[in-house]
C-alpha cells in the first residue's frame, strides 16, 4: 500500500467531511425526532466537531494501513500554530473589558450616524469591525463582531433569510476586510515572505478595493434590517464598570497574542498569564468562552490534519489555470478547501507570474465566505452566532446562498479596480 493510495483515502474521507458540514442541520433535527439518541446526534450536528471528527477516522485508517508509527508521524509532521492562535485569540478578544471598550466605541460612533443609533451599531459591526480586522487579525475581528451583533440581529424576531444574508456578508467582509495589511489574514499570511508583499502593497492593490465592496456589502444588509430597529434598543442590564486600566491590560495582552502570532510558545505563555489577570479580577468578567475556543480549535486542527493529504489533487489545478481562470477557480476551491491552504499551495509553484499571483489572492479572499472551512475564522462565527438560527444551527445552504450576493460584489472591486 502506498503512499499514494493513503493519499486517495484522505480525499475521501475529506469529500465526507464536506458532505457532513452540508449535512450537520439534519442531525439537529434528528435529534429532535430521537430523544433516547440525542446526545450523538447533537454530537455530530456540531459544525465545529466535524473535521476533527473524520481526521479521527483518517489517522485509524492510516494506522491500519501503513501502521500506527506512519500514523503519529504525519499527525505529529503538522503544524498547529493557526488553530492554537485562533482559540487563545477568540478567548482574549472576548473578554469582558474588551468588549465592552469596543461596543463604547462603535456606540459612540454610531450616535453621531444619521441612522437610528442601534441600525447605526449593525453597519458599524459589519463594515468597520472587519476592516479593524486588518489590525488585530480576523479571528478576533470577527469574534467581536459576532458578540456585538448576535442580541441585534442574530435574535428572535428577525426572519431567518435575513439572518443568513446578515452572516454570509459578516463572513465575507471579515475575509476581505483582513487584507489591508499583510498580516491579518490567514491567505495572505501564507504568501507574504514568499512573495515579498508587504502592507503598503496590500493596500494599494487589495485594501481600497476590499474597503469600498465591505461598505457596500454592510450597507445593502443594514438596509434590509432597518425596519426591525424602529424601536430603541433594551438598556443594557447594570453591570460594574470595568476599570481603564483592566480595560489596557486586556487590550495589551490582545496586542501582544497577535504580534506574537507565530510562535506559539509566546503566545501561550501570554495566555497562562491573562487568564491569571482574569481571575486576580474575576469582579470586572464574565464566564470566558473557552468551550466555544476549544471547539473552533479542534474543527481547525482537523482540517489541518484533513487538509494536509490534498496537495495532491489541489496543486496541479491551480498552476494550469490563466489568471482570469484562477480567480473563478480560486473562489470555488476555496469554498471546499480552505483561503490559507490554497494560497500556500500557490507559493509553492515557481514561475507564477504577478497577475496570477494577484488573481490568486483574490479569488481566495473573495470566496472566504461561502462555507465554514473556507476561511480560519468563520468556525469561530459559527460557534457564537448559531444559536440565533432555528434549532440552534446553521446551515451551510443557508450560509452559501447568504453569501453569494456580497461575494459577487467583492468578485466585481477586485475584477475592474
Amino acid at each position: 500500500m502506498t503512499i499514494d493510495t493513503i493519499s486517495v483515502i484522505a480525499a475521501i474521507i475529506f469529500a465526507l467531511a464536506l458532505i457532513h458540514t452540508f449535512a450537520a442541520k439534519s442531525f439537529e433535527v434528528m435529534a429532535h425526532r430521537h430523544p433516547k439518541h440525542a446526545g450523538l446526534f447533537h454530537l455530530l450536528g456540531e459544525i465545529e466537531v466535524v473535521f476533527g471528527f473524520w481526521a479521527f477516522i483518517l489517522i485509524g485508517l492510516m494506522a491500519f494501513v501503513s501502521g500506527g508509527s506512519h500514523a503519529l508521524e504525519y499527525v505529529e509532521s503538522r503544524h498547529y500554530t493557526e488553530p492554537l492562535f485562533v482559540f487563545v485569540i477568540m478567548v482574549v478578544a472576548a473578554s469582558n473589558p474588551v468588549l465592552q471598550l469596543v461596543k463604547s466605541v462603535v456606540k459612540g460612533v454610531a450616535s453621531v450616524l444619521p441612522l437610528n443609533s442601534t441600525l447605526g451599531q449593525v453597519w458599524l459591526s459589519l463594515a468597520l469591525v472587519p476592516l479593524i480586522g486588518s489590525l488585530i487579525t480576523e479571528p478576533a475581528a470577527m469574534t467581536l463582531a459576532a458578540l456585538m451583533l448576535a442580541p441585534l440581529v442574530f435574535r428572535e424576531g428577525i426572519p431567518e433569510w435575513l439572518k443568513y444574508a446578515a452572516l454570509g456578508v459578516l463572513f465575507v467582509n471579515i475575509s476581505i476586510g483582513g487584507t489591508l495589511t499583510s498580516y491579518a489574514a490567514p491567505p495572505v499570511l501564507m504568501v507574504a515572505n514568499t512573495w515579498q508583499w508587504d502592507s503598503l502593497f496590500m493596500m494599494q492593490n487589495f485594501g481600497y478595493k476590499a474597503a469600498i465592496a465591505v461598505a457596500i456589502n454592510a450597507t445593502v444588509v443594514t438596509f434590509l434590517l432597518r425596519k426591525y430597529f424602529t424601536q430603541a434598543p433594551k438598556a443594557d442590564v447594570a453591570a460594574l464598570k470595568t476599570p481603564l486600566t483592566v480595560s489596557l491590560i486586556h487590550l495589551a495582552f490582545l496586542a501582544s497574542v497577535v504580534i506574537f502570532a507565530h510562535h506559539t510558545v509566546v503566545f501561550i505563555g501570554l495566555f497562562m498569564l491573562f487568564l491569571g489577570f482574569t481571575q486576580a479580577y474575576e469582579r470586572y468578567q464574565t464566564p470566558l468562552i473557552l468551550k466555544e475556543g476549544l471547539l473552533v480549535g479542534f474543527f481547525l486542527a482537523g482540517l489541518v490534519v484533513l487538509g494536509g493529504l490534498q496537495q495532491w489533487w489541489l496543486q496541479p489545478i491551480v498552476s494550469a489555470l490563466k489568471p482570469i481562470q484562477l480567480f473563478f477557480g480560486a473562489t470555488a476551491l476555496t469554498a471546499i478547501t480552505d483561503n490559507a491552504a490554497l494560497t500556500y499551495l500557490g507559493s509553492l509553484i515557481s514561475g507564477m507570474s504577478d497577475p496570477a499571483k494577484y488573481m490568486l489572492m483574490a479569488g481566495a479572499v473573495t470566496g472566504g465566505g461561502l462555507t465554514v472551512i473556507a476561511n480560519a475564522p468563520n468556525p469561530a462565527g459559527i460557534t457564537l452566532l448559531k444559536r440565533g438560527f432555528a434549532d440552534e444551527s446553521i446551515s451551510a445552504g443557508g450560509l452559501l446562498l447568504g453569501a453569494l450576493p456580497p461575494t459577487i460584489v467583492a468578485a466585481i472591486f477586485f475584477i475592474l479596480l
